[in-house]
């Protein structure tokens, strides 16, 4: 091997040995950035269901204390939950904020279904006007008044609409900026041409609910009029005649995720 070869090997290996330095080391990073919350996969009581993934236990990315998407400041929780001292959102405020997040999408079939104010953020759900099948779910920021896609099952299992959702947030929560805006392809999303029919029907989603109820919430009792959306169906469900909170169920595996993020129930309203 002459010298001028040997050389260029060496230079190569090099450079492939800091390539993987830098993965392993950015993964590290990574990872201790969000914490073990995100180690630990997707294992937590807020998940239940047959044939699932998420029935285990323990801190994990989509809910809990500390989670990515649970209690607590973290990453994908929009502008932060825990929002002691603050004054609830009005319905009113909360209506503003969807409207001009729906004006945005300039789409004239989405209208709003349903409001709700808790006291961390103000929770709506947007309908199709010409099916009333929901759409997607959107939550509002208490400090800043803006709407925002809510995370979980929205931005998880909505077949239809999960791509509007995703260029919302890609763009830097709606105006706000960020790199990921210059990704013109999420620009063009639209919504997609999916069947609204699930394996999964209202009254199993009700069961499935109600059997994760009993386990996890002894004495609560989830509506028997869950909302369906593209791939699942959200629903609250009730504790000594009060609202305690709220949930999902996969359409197709009957997978239960609880919506740990907002807070204490105050009123809501619906519409025609």
């Amino acid at each position: 091997m002459n010298k001028t070869l040997s050389t260029t090997l060496t230079v190569i290996a090099a450079l492939a040995l800091s390539a993987v330095i830098f993965f392993a080391g950015s993964m590290y990073a990574r990872a201790n950035a969000f914490g073990p919350s995100m180690m630990y996969g997707w294992n937590n009581t807020n998940a239940y269901g047959p044939n699932n993934m998420m029935n285990g236990r323990g801190p994990n990315m989509m809910g809990g204390n500390g989670g990515m998407m649970g209690n607590g400041r973290n990453m994908m929780n929009g502008y932060g939950y825990n929002n002691a001292n603050l004054t609830p959102l009005t319905i009113e405020q909360t209506k503003a904020a969807a409207e001009k997040y729906l004006a945005n999408l300039d789409n004239a079939d989405l209208e709003i279904a349903e409001i709700m104010i808790f006291d961390n953020n103000g929770y709506i759900i947007v309908k199709e006007a010409s099916t009333g099948i929901g759409a997607f779910e959107l939550l509002v920021d208490p400090v800043s008044q803006i709407a925002y896609p809510e995370h979980g099952p929205n931005m998880m299992w909505n077949l239809k609409y999960s791509g509007l959702n995703h260029r919302y947030m890609m763009s830097g929560m709606g105006g706000y900026g960020g790199m990921m805006n210059m990704m013109s392809g999420w620009n063009n999303a639209a919504p997609l041409d999916v069947s609204a029919t699930m394996t999964v029907t209202p009254e199993q989603a009700v069961q499935y609910a109600q059997q994760y109820l009993d386990t996890n919430y002894a004495g609560a009792t989830a509506a028997t009029n869950p909302m369906q959306f593209y791939g699942y169906y959200t629903f609250d469900f009730e504790k000594d005649g009060t609202i305690a909170g709220m949930l999902s169920v996969n359409g197709y595996s009957g997978q239960v995720i609880l919506h740990t993020w907002h807070g204490t129930f105050i009123e809501e309203v619906e519409y025609e």
